[in-house]
């Protein structure tokens, strides 16, 4: 499965009212971090094909998204499962630390 974009238009169906837990990953094209968080977070996506949902948020064409969870670092991935935060991380990220914090 694809990585979903997330808008503020389809925030809530995708990931507010997924039934599978949700990685979001906050990122911005100008990000060097962000660029090599996201073949790692692709990877996972790929791996966890149907226990999870992967959205990718960007920064730059999504401020009030990022504003609503205060991120003020990225890449940040914030982990939803049931339509609240179970988990986040701030930073580059190695794949297993990904599936580690998806496992809270």
């Amino acid at each position: 499965m694809a990585e979903l974009t997330i808008t503020a238009q389809n925030f809530e169906a995708e990931v507010l009212q997924s039934p599978l837990p949700v990685l979001l990953d906050f990122w911005a094209t100008w990000c060097p971090p962000c660029r090599a968080l996201g073949p790692i977070v692709a990877e996972v996506a790929e791996e966890l094909e149907g226990s999870i949902r992967v959205g990718k948020v960007n920064i730059d064409e999504e401020p009030a998204l990022a504003a609503r969870f205060g991120i003020a670092s990225i890449p940040t991935l914030l982990v939803f499962k049931n339509g609240t935060i179970a988990g986040q991380s701030i930073g580059l990220q190695g794949k297993q630390q990904i599936i580690d914090l998806l496992a809270l």
